[in-house]
């Protein structure tokens, strides 16, 4: 019996434990603590749809299953200070997550916070990037990240090509962050914020008064501008006060004016005629209730509220699946000096399931990515016209910029790069839809400042005439390439120099470093140590250091065509056209009418037809087997000769012997002689410290004069052995001075630009129109123009003279035309031989047989050999006739 009581009394228990523990899982209430500025832009906003939320999630029977959520609201006034004591009384309250702050500031303090007595965090407002490090792992919003924004801001910028931007921004973590993120983004897109300019938090008129004034020295005219909401339109006031709103001006905002805008009413529209022109953002939600009334007007409530309303909505969702999931909702009092603060136990689990959550708010699907970010639906790009908020396109990292909504464009997730982007037609400051240059480096009352070289010497490139006009070969291609340049620029050139002596190019350059100049004009060297401290544009004259010395011309030689071969060849030469021209005769003597005739005929015949295989086709055709094959390998080593003779004369009379043993960089070093170098060039640098030469080896020369004399006098009276300089200095000089030449190649390359300060649009800029300059030929006809009066040199580097054409080169041919002939003539003889053989035999066996006349009558070796010529000397038909006959009748003489 008792022990039926105890089992009774232990199963009561458990019923009441059970009871308990049913109750504690599903509370009535539920307290969320909410921190924001009541009176702000967003907050009103942000006010009015948190209340309507905890209306909506109250009522709704699928969530909660009963348990009510109560918002527990502190005012923040957008203080640090205020926020941290709200914070701490909220938190002894059970508060199991904190929605705001709005303020990115707050945020951070709050964030540290939550840490410690781990409570989430879920900001609707604050979009500073950095709160999303692994330093605060219970801070979520449900808006989006300015990182994203700035990405956005980038990719605008890139569409109309600026390279420059200034950023004006508040100096608080909002403000800061958001611009270094900026940064980011447009180095990506080889662009930068030349310069960032901070206002205080909470700036005043004369505040943002010094921040413009001071930013329209400095040349780039694209300004960001990411401050906090400004109801007053603070900012823009002071720009239309100091005239800022002119052609010459972008203006572009983060999300801030749209928010601001928001808070219109159609009473101070007016208010709207300060900001025409100006190009905004705004974050796109794709899904708006207009049941809720958020969005459908647009000067009715910003996109903020939206984000409070999904905000209370994703606090409800984590709640009903943390009691779902049978968890407690318990805390741990912890006293401290700040008073006893309580420690939500569940704050890692809650945490986990607020990471997964997954539902459609009014803002479209709220998730939230790895950084517990909203994931980002894009923005909107609006554009003030007519105090009017025009749309002209969108935002999204994977569609980039369109037209169109990103959720309604079917794009490649995976793709990293967007190359399509497209907008609407902008309006911008003065009225003007064409794309804003983004630059004013000069204008009519502050023209560009061009330094150029007042050269006293080679004045054809550049310097300053008597008259005080510039002019010269740099000039003319400087202004036909601001001919190409899309926008006017005005610009004023500064001769730097006293016109006695050639300035020092290494000094032009540093001052356009050092913003005395805002570029150079001049035949200015593209070299290394001056590529470290400014920018060039593309090479518009390609040039390299050469060297020159004295040459002994040799123009008035009479027998220079007898050069390209020696003696030895000439003799060989000519004695080979004498044996061909015997060998071809005698193959073509008996079978060829062209080749009998009278004696004189036949020597003319002879010698014509064999030295006339030089030039032309030879009246007098081969006919026999053995003369044709002699005249294919004669003409064979004729072609190759004569190909060898022309290249040889032609070396000669183009390349003068010089009278100097320096043939180039390495023979001029190794000599030890001095060196002559044109004051003001990058010579002097290369030789000294490239080559190693003793500086002093290396002969400052001012002129053309001073080369000729130096040169003449020589490295041991007083002169130099040869000169180094560029190239296009010295094809100038060796128009008038035929005595001198060019030995060897170019030993550096290089080329000509016009230098500019560190990442001036302007390289760029002229860099493109001298590249048009070039494929147009325009380059040229103004190189032809300078230059090409006296004539053009061609710029190649010379050799010394090459040697004479040995007889040794040519054995081989001259080898083979000789075995080709002697074996021709050697058949020759043969056949002759052999005919002759049968004609004496025919005498001896019938006398009577036709014969031929001969010469003599003897019957010594004298008379035979006689004969044998008199037989040879015979036409071949003739012989062939009277065999034939005397074959025909072997028996004509027994007859008679």
């Amino acid at each position: 019996m008792e022990s039926t009581q105890g089992w009774l009394l232990l199963f009561s228990l458990l019923l009441i434990l059970n009871s308990c523990a049913c109750y504690s899982k599903a509370p009535e209430f539920v307290n969320v603590g909410v921190l924001f500025s009541f009176e702000s832009v967003i907050g009103r906003a942000a006010k009015a749809a948190m209340k309507t939320a905890v209306v909506d999630v109250n009522k709704d029977s699928k969530i909660l299953n009963g348990t009510q959520i109560r918002l527990i609201m502190e005012d923040t006034n957008c203080s640090v200070f205020k926020s941290s004591i709200g914070a701490f009384q909220m938190l002894e309250r059970d508060v199991v997550a904190i929605i705001g702050p709005q303020s990115s500031t707050v945020a951070h303090m709050i964030s540290q916070i939550a840490n410690g007595v781990q409570v989430p965090i879920i900001s609707y407002a604050a979009t500073d990037p950095t709160l999303s490090s692994l330093q605060f792992p219970y801070f979520f919003r449900t808006t989006q990240s300015d990182s994203y924004q700035m990405a956005a801001v980038a990719n605008l910028i890139d569409f109309y090509g600026w390279k420059e931007v200034i950023a004006i921004y508040t100096d608080d973590e909002y403000g800061r962050n958001g611009i270094f993120s900026l940064d980011d983004e447009v180095e990506k897109r080889m662009s930068k914020i030349s310069y960032k300019l901070a206002l205080p938090v909470n700036y005043s008129v004369n505040d943002v008064v010094n921040v413009l004034n001071g930013s329209i020295p400095l040349g780039p005219r694209v300004y960001i501008v990411h401050v906090n909401p400004d109801p007053a339109l603070k900012f823009f006031q002071v720009v239309n006060k100091l005239n800022m709103t002119t052609s010459d001006y972008i203006w572009l905002t983060t999300d801030w004016l749209c928010t601001t805008l928001s808070s219109f009413t159609p009473k101070n529209r007016s208010l709207l005629r300060i900001i025409e022109g100006v190009v905004g953002l705004c974050q796109h939600t794709p899904q708006v209730s207009m049941d809720k009334n958020f969005g459908s007007n647009f000067y009715g409530s910003n996109v903020y509220g939206p984000y409070a309303y999904d905000a209370v909505w994703a606090v409800a969702h984590t709640i009903d699946t943390f009691l779902n999931q049978e968890n407690s909702l318990t805390f741990t009092t912890v006293g401290s000096q700040f008073g006893k603060l309580k420690i939500f136990d569940g704050g890692e689990q809650f945490i986990k399931i607020l990471s997964k959550t997954n539902f459609d708010g009014l803002t479209g699907p709220i998730r939230f990515d790895g950084d517990r970010n909203l994931v980002p639906s894009g923005y909107k790009v609006f554009n003030m016209v007519n105090l009017t908020v025009r749309n002209v396109g969108y935002w999204s990292n994977h569609s980039g910029l369109s037209v169109k909504p990103p959720e309604t464009l079917k794009v490649n997730k995976t793709s990293s790069s967007v190359s399509n982007d497209e907008l609407g037609v902008i309006t911008w400051p003065g009225g003007k839809t064409d794309r804003p240059r983004g630059w004013v480096i000069g204008d009519s009352e502050r023209p560009l400042r061009i330094g150029i070289p007042k050269r006293a010497s080679f004045v054809e490139f550049v310097t300053e005439l008597s008259n005080h006009t510039i002019a010269g070969y740099c000039i003319d291609v400087f202004k036909e390439a601001l001919k190409l340049v899309p926008y006017d620029l005005p610009y004023r050139f500064v001769p730097f120099g006293d016109g006695a002596h050639n300035p020092n190019y290494d000094d032009l350059v540093r001052l356009v470093m050092e913003d005395v100049f805002d570029g150079a004009v001049g035949d200015i060297a593209i070299v290394t140590n001056r590529t470290r401290i400014v920018d060039y544009t593309q090479p518009y004259a390609t040039t390299g250091l050469v060297i020159v010395v004295p040459i002994n011309n040799s123009k008035a030689s009479t027998w220079v065509f007898l050069r390209p071969f020696t003696i030895e060849m000439w003799c060989v030469t000519a004695t080979a056209f004498v044996l061909i021209a015997l060998v071809i005769w005698l193959l073509e003597h008996r079978v060829n009418k062209d080749f009998r005739g009278p004696l004189k005929r036949q020597l003319v015949t002879i010698f014509l037809f064999s030295f006339s295989t030089l030039f032309k086709r030879n009246q007098e055709d081969t006919i026999s087997p053995l003369a044709r094959m002699v005249m294919v390998v004669w003409l064979f080593l004729l072609l190759v000769i004569t190909s060898s003779y022309t290249a040889s004369l032609t070396s000669i009379l183009t390349v003068q012997q010089l009278s100097s043993p320096i043939t180039g960089i390495d023979s001029l070093v190794a000599s030890r002689l001095p060196i002559g170098y044109q004051v003001g060039s990058f010579a002097y640098t290369y030789l000294a410290e490239s080559l190693f030469v003793p500086r002093s080896y290396l002969i400052p020369l001012g002129s053309p004069d001073e080369y000729e004399k130096a040169l003449r006098l020589g490295p041991h009276n007083g002169g130099v052995a040869a000169i180094v300089d560029e190239l296009p200095y010295i094809e100038l000089f060796l128009l008038d001075h035929h005595d001198f030449a060019i030995v060897g190649q170019p030993f550096t390359r290089s080329g000509w630009g016009f230098a500019f300060k560190r990442d001036s649009p302007l390289a760029t800029t002229l860099s493109l129109s001298i590249m048009q300059l070039s494929e147009n030929g325009k380059l040229q006809e103004i190189h032809e123009k300078w230059f090409c009066e006296k004539g053009c040199s061609s710029g190649v580097g010379l050799e010394n003279e090459p040697n004479q054409l040995q007889m040794s080169s040519f054995y081989g041919l001259y080898m083979i035309c000789g075995i080709f002939s002697l074996t021709a003539l050697v058949l020759f003889l043969l056949q002759t031989v052999r005919q002759y053989i049968y004609y004496k035999q025919k005498q001896m066996l019938d006398p009577s047989s036709p014969s031929f006349p001969t010469s003599s009558s003897s019957r010594g070796c004298y008379g035979v050999l006689s004969n044998f010529c008199d037989f040879i000397d015979e036409k071949e038909e003739a012989i062939k006739n009277m065999f034939k006959k005397d074959d025909d009748n072997p028996q004509g003489s027994q007859t008679v």
